[in-house]
């Protein structure tokens, strides 16, 4: 029997990895993406590729009818935390009504397992390190969202049936990451500034801390998650145990690149300051092998980004708030 996923976000970064885990596994894969964030050359060769968003309702049920799949994987998501306070009706179209219409449509074709990247964003400002049965209190729009499709998820599993895996990841980097992205991913904002001959920007001090999760660790779990019993109907946190200051990482990424590009401080932005999870629940049911270290990752990366060179930045061009925008990304809009 040929096993067929479908992978929202195939062309993006962890997106990308699902892809290349499930075709080892020998299932039948179709991407669907938008190029909002991804690129083709992620595209893997042997998978199917649709260029498309999930707000598209009629492409979501074409697909679906043509392929009769038996898993979703729910990559897709413009994950830039910060800049959600002002993108707030993109963020909510994108981030949670794009994912109520796979939603709708797993529960009508009978799909056996939803599986959903969500984000420790919806823990907010929380006991640490977090954990799966603390009460979610999102502080952001991008957590609010995550934190709804979960609960959504939750619903359809209780009215319909429908079968879920979520994991909620934490500051995952490596190679295919956008690095021309300046509102997200700080590993990838931070080489890239190296590559320009530019100074690490930091938002406040750098004394925020965050465990930062190399892709491989990530990535191969998501992917197999439908194989293991245990991990039907349950979140899981995944990702590092290692905690690091923004500014030790500035340092870290630094000696990968083999650069010495100084740090330049911005003004603080409003974020969660500490952010690290606790990862047992995860651990006992998958029994991963040992995390790749943050200087081994960075270093796997660096080649990576070395390889492919600089990306230019892109100004998101339909900010719908700039009361209280950070001054850098006002500066830079202005431009």
């Amino acid at each position: 029997m040929t096993i067929t996923s479908l992978v929202t976000g195939g062309a993006g970064f962890m997106g990308s990895h699902v892809v290349r885990h499930l075709l080892q596994q020998r299932h039948r894969v179709v991407i669907l993406d938008d190029l909002s964030g991804g690129t083709t050359e992620n595209v893997h060769v042997d998978a199917l590729f649709y260029e498309g968003s999930i707000l598209d309702n009629q492409l979501i049920n074409l697909l679906f009818k043509k392929y009769n799949f038996t898993y979703v994987y729910h990559l897709a998501a413009y994950a830039a935390e910060g800049l959600s306070h002002f993108i707030r009706n993109f963020n909510y179209q994108n981030n949670l009504i794009g994912s109520i219409n796979l939603i709708n449509a797993a529960v009508t074709y009978d799909i056996k397992r939803f599986v959903f990247t969500s984000s420790i964003a919806v823990y907010g400002t929380n006991t640490l390190p977090l954990i799966e049965t603390q009460h979610p209190q999102p502080e952001d729009p991008y957590g609010i969202a995550k934190y709804a499709v979960e609960l959504d998820l939750i619903n359809a599993c209780k009215m319909f049936g429908l079968e879920y895996t979520i994991f909620r990841p934490h500051n995952v980097y490596g190679s295919h990451q956008n690095i021309g992205d300046k509102y997200r991913n700080v590993v990838g904002i931070f080489m890239n500034q190296i590559l320009k001959k530019q100074p690490l920007t930091i938002f406040g001090d750098g004394s925020q801390t965050r465990a930062f999760s190399y892709v491989d660790d990530v990535a191969p779990y998501i992917a197999n998650s439908v194989r293991i019993p245990e991990a039907c109907n349950t979140i899981f946190n995944i990702g590092s145990d290692a905690v690091y200051s923004v500014k030790e990482l500035a340092v870290a990424v630094n000696k990968a690149m083999r650069s010495d590009m100084g740090i330049k401080q911005l003004e603080q932005r409003e974020e969660v300051v500490h952010a690290y999870a606790d990862h047992t629940l995860f651990k006992t049911v998958f029994k991963p092998k040992e995390h790749t270290t943050l200087e081994l990752g960075l270093l796997e990366m660096a080649r990576w980004v070395k390889t492919h060179g600089s990306r230019s930045s892109k100004e998101f061009q339909d900010v719908e708030i700039t009361k209280k925008l950070p001054a850098s990304w006002q500066q830079s809009k202005k431009q």
